[in-house]
């Protein structure tokens, strides 16, 4: 009885809202639901209104805003807009000004000429070993280029000294020394073992539009010709050493400097490969046998060593130390354990080329010197002495000179 009397409930409820959703979602109207919430007091929910916007409505449809497309930072070698960079600067582009020899010419290159500055950026073209000032094909058939090199060097010359103007006086020297050390300022200019970089001539003109002198502090494989690093310094920057004082130099604009006609420097974006030279050791010494070459290679390396180089240390003194050591001695040895083997290599060529010597050998992370058969003492004492004291001119700026001792 119980259950069929709630069967029939279940009837008489379920029927109505049947009959109801029927209703609601075949064709809803305000009528059946006002008489819904009447007899029932049932509220729809909004879900089951159906959405029909009125066409002759005044408000606009709202549109959706594009998304914008993702930043996309410029890149050096997005050529669309962009124009080769056209510089007036009278000297060849190179990656090293110090490091590099332009009258040695290597056997070879180590791969494909591609442009450090990128793909159509300078106007200059890329020979593998430089951008030079003078296109190459434009050049004599001889190739040597005097006329146009000359040419070069007398406008070069003609641009500093309009730049430089008057000498400075002792008082004003004194002064732009003080503004640049260490305690009154923190702008300085590190030259490496890659030495006087084509990108840090750039980093020279941007101290020179903040300030008059800029300090730059000498290390590494360089320094071992100081005379050379300031020469190229001057040269290419177009300003004047002021001060010198073991590795750091402080190198002044120039009176008439405006920093808004700097001149245009395109930067380098990689590092060009190295060319291949001619081996610095070879076989056998020039006039000596292959059993000579021998015995001399093993007694240089049970020579007492002369002195220990550091890494990335100041070896100014060293031509000098090596050039009284050969006095003495046929042989001389140098201990560079711990430095990387191109820098001591680099080291060798510079004491070949300055005391002069023989390179015998390179082994063991030692380098090894002789002094030659035809070893004139007088002559390389004069020019031990004639290099003791380092003092350099250039347009009437008197500099501080530095005189090197051989620790």
């Amino acid at each position: 009885m119980l259950f069929s009397q709630f069967f029939r409930q279940n009837r008489t409820f379920s029927s109505p809202i049947c009959h109801l959703s029927n209703r609601l979602f075949s064709a809803p109207s305000l009528p059946l639901l006002s008489h819904l919430r009447e007899k029932y007091g049932f509220i729809p929910p909004p879900s089951l209104f159906l959405q029909n916007p009125n066409p002759n409505s005044t408000e606009k449809p709202v549109k959706k805003k594009r998304k914008k497309p993702p930043y996309r930072p410029p890149s050096p070698l997005d050529l669309t807009y962009r124009e080769p960079v056209c510089s007036d600067l009278p000297f060849d582009f190179r990656f090293s000004y110090t490091e590099s020899n332009p009258n040695v010419r290597p056997i070879g290159l180590r791969g494909p000429k591609y442009s450090p500055f990128g793909p159509g950026r300078v106007d200059r073209v890329w020979t593998g070993l430089s951008a030079p000032a003078m296109e190459p094909t434009l050049k004599s058939v001889d190739g040597d280029g005097m006329e146009e090199d000359e040419d070069l060097e007398k406008k070069r010359k003609e641009i500093r000294e309009k730049m430089l103007g008057e000498p400075l006086s002792l008082a004003e020297k004194a002064y732009l020394v003080q503004k640049c050390q260490k305690i009154s300022t923190k702008r300085q200019i590190n030259l490496g073992r890659d030495g006087l970089t084509h990108n840090m001539l750039s980093d020279i003109h941007n101290n020179w539009k903040n300030c008059e002198a800029v300090r730059i502090k000498c290390l590494g494989v360089p320094t071992v010709d100081m005379e050379n690093v300031c020469t190229q310094l001057e040269d290419k920057s177009g300003g004047v050493i002021i001060h010198r004082r073991g590795g750091q130099i402080i190198l002044y604009r120039g009176r008439y400097y405006d920093p808004k006609k700097r001149p245009v420097i395109p930067l380098m974006l990689w590092k060009p490969h190295e060319p291949v030279y001619p081996r610095l050791i070879k076989t056998t010494i020039e006039g000596l046998t292959v059993e000579e070459t021998k015995e001399i290679r093993k007694r240089g390396l049970a020579v007492p060593s002369l002195t220990k180089l550091a890494k990335n240390g100041y070896y100014s003194g060293l031509v000098t130390l090596v050039r009284d050591a050969l006095l003495a001695d046929e042989l001389v040895r140098i201990d560079c354990k711990g430095l990387p083997k191109s820098d001591y290599k680099k080291i060798g060529v510079k004491l070949r080329d300055l005391v002069p010597c023989i390179l015998v050998s390179f082994e063991r992370e030692q380098i090894v010197v002789w002094r030659g058969k035809n070893y004139n003492r007088g002559t390389n004492h004069s020019r031990e002495h004639n290099s003791f004291h380092l003092g350099f001119q250039s347009s009437g700026n008197d500099v501080i000179n530095e005189t090197v001792c051989a620790n």
